[in-house]
């Protein structure tokens, strides 16, 4: 490695010692603050991925690293054998939030879903009355809810997917947006819907706005469970609490993670009342690390954050202004641009360049952003970054398309 500079060592060393499941950028992140991150060399870049929404907040908010500081110095985890004082208060808030009443802690978002599964199969068995081991439940095409081998199961992306079976029995897809297709895939065996409201790794796929409505009637009436996949779409990114509240929807379970750690600790939740969580006893299912002091106390100042209402309303004022401006490209070499709040999925003309080459031109002018799915790129910076940051953002890439153009 003679003659590589300090990022390069670095990212020599990771490819070498790292199984490569992830294909990142050539940027070496070593500080962040807000919306900015700074790298190994001290060049700045504006953060509009925020982790695929895990930093909803910015970098660093001051108010959740004093939560995590001042809980460090505690007690971290007991495991679930025993109380701890962060829990209580965190659920209760949770539940507030979500204008349910319980909650079952979790650590990451493909474990929440897993939950809401499991959890899902053991409310048909018991209260339904599903023959055992009959259980069925709808999704949707396009969906990304995780890459456990369950989850991949109902994946129709190809990379996810293959190569991973045999797959786990019990799930039918439909088109995402289509509620007669999905009113008809329900049979008496069905025991939930699961969707995202919108969905992400898809390219921030917007449905019709009858289409979430028509989800909660139809699976109220004809007794299915309505579960809503939030872990990116909610705590703010759409300029409201959840994407539901955009739709005036009130699903029966909604599936949380990413921004509920703030950034700092992984944490995930199945939010429902007690009818349906009610349903799971002792043993049944848990975590060792599922609501540890730290994740608690952490994800309680996130709560905090979000019952002023103070980012659900920059994402709404921002997200309009980000979306005005980008949708001043169509035509520019954008094909389409899709999203709520501050949350952007933008098609690139693919006679152009591929996402991923857009995404790496505008690194080189302090953007960070994310591709998927050959010429779609995505924005989601965190709901910290300034009017004037945000419209830097979209001038980065309109030069960018302007240099694709010639």
């Amino acid at each position: 490695m003679v003659g590589m500079n300090t990022a390069d060592q670095l990212i020599a060393s990771e490819n070498a010692h790292i199984a490569h499941t992830y294909h990142p950028l050539e940027v070496v992140v070593a500080t962040a603050d807000g919306a900015w991150v700074t790298d190994v060399d001290g060049k700045r870049y504006l953060d509009c991925l925020a982790a695929y929404s895990a930093v909803n907040f910015g970098h660093g908010h001051p108010r959740l690293v004093a939560a995590a500081k001042a809980q460090l110095d505690r007690v971290t985890l007991t495991s679930r054998a025993f109380h701890n004082d962060q829990l209580g208060p965190f659920v209760e808030a949770l539940a507030k939030l979500a204008g349910k009443d319980m909650v079952i802690p979790m650590n990451t978002g493909a474990e929440a879903v897993e939950s809401g599964i499991k959890l899902a199969r053991a409310w048909g068995y018991r209260v339904k009355g599903v023959p055992a081991g009959m259980a069925n439940i709808v999704v949707a095409d396009g969906n990304f809810h995780g890459r456990t081998t369950t989850i991949i199961s109902f994946s129709d992306d190809p990379v996810a997917r293959e190569g991973f079976g045999p797959f786990t029995p019990g799930f039918r897809s439909v088109p995402y947006g289509d509620a007669a297709a999905l009113e008809a895939a329900i049979d008496d065996n069905t025991v939930a819907v699961l969707i995202e409201p919108i969905q992400g790794e898809a390219g921030i796929v917007v449905p019709p706005a009858s289409y979430l409505p028509a989800v909660r009637e139809i699976t109220a009436r004809l007794n299915v469970l309505f579960i809503a996949d939030e872990i990116q779409s909610g705590l703010g990114r759409t300029g409201a609490t959840f994407q539901c509240d955009n739709a005036g929807v009130v699903p029966d379970l909604y599936l949380l993670g990413k921004a509920l750690g703030g950034g700092i600790v992984p944490v995930s939740a199945v939010v429902g009342n007690a009818d349906i969580l009610g349903v799971l006893g002792y043993g049944e299912h848990g975590s060792t690390f599922g609501g540890n002091p730290l994740a608690a106390a952490v994800a309680r100042e996130v709560i905090a954050l979000l019952s002023t209402g103070e980012y659900q309303e920059r994402s709404r004022t921002l997200g309009a202004r980000l979306h005005a401006a980008l949708n001043a490209l169509v035509g520019q070499g954008v094909l389409e641009v899709r999203g709520a709040g501050l949350w952007a999925g933008i098609d690139i003309d693919p006679s152009l360049a591929t996402g991923r080459e857009v995404c790496e031109l505008l690194m080189v002018r302090g953007v960070l952003a994310k591709d998927t799915h050959g010429s779609t790129i995505r924005l989601a910076p965190p709901l910290v970054v300034s009017a004037e940051d945000l419209d830097w953002a979209v001038e980065q890439l309109a030069a960018v398309l302007q240099e694709l153009r010639g």
